[in-house]
C-alpha cells in the first residue's frame, strides 16, 4: 500500500473537480455557523440527476415536465410517451461538464421508448456520469495508478393514458454512486439506492381562437423518491435529490407551418433545509453568585475563557435534518429557519419559448433562476433543433447570468434521436 499518494500536475485540475463534486454530495455539515446566517444551500447525493442531459431541455432553460413530447421525456416526465406520435424511438445525448477545466468529465444518456397501444407506453434509459480519470503516484518514479470515479442510473417506466387528455406514469430507478478511491481507502465501496418517479401530463384538444389555434399543456413529476445513499457503515447518509416539478404551457398554432410554444416550470427539492447551528458552553461562575458575568474578562470574543463546550452543534433555529427520506419530504415544506419566505426562496423557476417551422426546424430560448441564497444558479440558454426523416438533432448553449459561474458555462450540448413508425399515432 502506498504511504502517500499525490495527483500529478497534469491531473490537479481533475482532482480539484472531483473534490468539488464529492463535497457537493454532503447533505448537512456539522460545523458551527453564525446564528441567523441567511445562506442555507440544500445539497444532496448524486446531484448529477438534476443536470439536463438532453439538448432540447437544456435549450429551454432546463425544463421538460410540461413541454411537448420528445424521445428524451424519460428524465422529465415519462407520462408524455402516451402522447407520442412515433411508435418507438431511441435517444442519445452527450453533455461535457467542467469543459473549461478538463475534457473527460461528461454526462451521457441513452433512452428507448415504445408506445405499446393507443393508451400505454413504456421506456427505459441508462445515464452515466464520468468524473474523468485521476492519475495517482507515490513519487515521480512510481507507476501511475488510474482511478475512474463514476455515477450511473438505470431506470424503466410505464405510462398509461387515463383519458383522451391526461396520462400518468411510474418509473423505477436504480442508482449507483462509485466515488471511491481505493488507493486511499482499500475498504471504500460504492453507494447504491433506488428511486421512484410519479408523473402526470395533460394536453388539451386544439382550440380555435380568433387569429390562431391553441393547445394547453400541463405536467407534474415527483422524482427520486427513495432511501438515502450511504458510502460506508460509519458514514453520513445522503439524501437523494428528491424533487417536485410543476409546469404549464401553451402552443400558439398560427398555421400548418408555424407554431410557438411558451412554457413555465417551478421545481422544489423535497429535502430538509439545513438548520442554524450554535455552540453551547458551560460557563464558569467567576463571582460565585451563580450568574455568568461578562465584566469578569469573559467576553464573546474570548472563546478560550467562555468555559467548556457542552455541544457544538445545537440547533437554535430550524428542524433536525437527520430524518428518514419520507419524513424529510414532508418536513421540507415547513422547516426553513427563515419561515415561509425562505420556503419560497427554495423554489427554482424557468421560462422558455420554442419556435417550430413545419415540424422540421426549431429555435429555442430559456431562462433559469435560483435564489442567490440557495445556490445562485441563473442562466440563459439557446438552442436549435433539426428533423430529417426519422432523425432529430438538437443543440444547446448556456450563458451564465450569476456571479457564480455555471460548470456548463459556454458548453455546447448535443442530442440525437431516432423515431421509428413516426406518424403512426395522430395527436397534434
Amino acid at each position: 500500500m502506498l504511504e502517500f499518494i499525490t495527483p500529478t500536475t497534469k491531473n490537479m485540475r481533475i482532482f480539484s473537480a472531483i473534490i468539488t463534486l464529492i463535497l457537493s454530495t454532503s447533505v448537512f455539515g456539522q460545523t458551527t455557523i453564525i446564528p441567523n446566517q441567511d445562506s442555507r444551500v440544500i445539497t444532496t447525493g448524486v446531484p448529477f440527476l438534476l443536470i439536463a442531459s438532453d439538448a432540447r431541455a437544456a435549450g429551454l432553460g432546463d425544463m421538460g415536465v410540461a413541454t411537448s413530447v420528445d424521445a428524451h421525456a424519460q428524465q422529465w416526465n415519462p407520462s408524455k410517451y402516451a402522447f407520442s406520435e412515433a411508435k418507438s424511438g431511441v435517444a442519445i445525448s452527450y453533455t461535457p461538464y467542467l469543459s473549461k477545466l478538463v475534457n473527460d468529465i461528461f454526462l451521457g444518456n441513452v433512452t428507448y421508448f415504445n408506445r405499446i397501444s393507443e393508451r400505454s407506453a413504456f421506456a427505459a434509459s441508462f445515464k452515466y456520469f464520468s468524473l474523468g480519470e485521476i492519475e495517482l503516484r507515490a513519487d515521480e518514479f512510481s507507476e501511475a495508478l488510474i482511478e475512474q470515479p463514476n455515477e450511473l442510473t438505470l431506470d424503466a417506466s410505464y405510462a398509461l393514458r387515463l383519458s383522451d387528455q391526461f396520462s400518468m406514469a411510474v418509473a423505477l430507478r436504480y442508482i449507483r454512486s462509485d466515488l471511491k478511491i481505493q488507493a486511499v481507502d482499500a475498504n471504500a465501496k460504492s453507494a447504491n439506492s433506488f428511486g421512484v418517479d410519479i408523473a402526470g401530463y395533460y394536453q388539451s384538444e386544439e382550440v380555435a381562437y380568433s387569429d390562431f389555434n391553441g393547445r394547453w399543456r400541463a405536467g407534474f413529476a415527483l422524482q427520486n423518491l427513495g432511501p438515502k445513499l450511504k458510502y460506508d457503515d460509519a458514514g453520513r447518509e445522503n439524501f437523494l435529490p428528491t424533487n417536485l416539478r410543476l409546469g404549464g404551457g401553451f402552443d400558439f398554432i398560427f398555421d400548418s407551418y408555424n407554431k410557438v410554444s411558451v412554457t413555465a416550470e417551478v421545481t422544489k427539492l423535497l429535502v430538509p433545509t439545513p438548520p442554524v447551528y450554535g455552540t453551547e458552553y458551560n460557563y464558569t461562575d467567576n463571582n460565585g453568585n451563580g450568574v455568568y458575568d461578562p465584566e469578569n474578562g469573559t467576553t464573546a470574543a474570548d472563546t478560550d475563557t467562555r468555559g467548556s463546550i457542552v455541544n457544538s452543534n445545537v440547533i437554535i433555529d430550524g428542524q433536525d435534518p437527520d430524518v428518514s427520506f419520507i419524513k424529510g419530504i414532508f418536513q421540507s415544506f415547513g422547516d426553513a429557519p427563515g419561515g415561509f419566505s425562505e420556503e419560497l426562496d427554495e423554489f427554482t423557476w424557468a421560462l422558455s419559448a420554442e419556435y417550430l417551422y413545419q415540424d422540421s426546424f426549431a429555435l429555442r430560448a430559456g431562462y433559469f433562476n435560483e435564489n442567490e441564497l440557495k445556490g445562485a444558479r441563473k442562466f440563459f440558454s439557446i438552442g436549435a433543433g433539426f428533423k430529417y426523416s426519422t432523425i432529430d438533432i438538437d443543440l444547446s448553449y448556456l450563458f451564465s447570468a450569476a456571479k457564480v459561474q455555471s460548470p456548463l458555462e459556454n458548453t455546447l450540448r448535443f442530442s440525437l434521436a431516432f423515431n421509428f413508425g413516426d406518424g403512426e399515432y395522430v395527436e397534434y
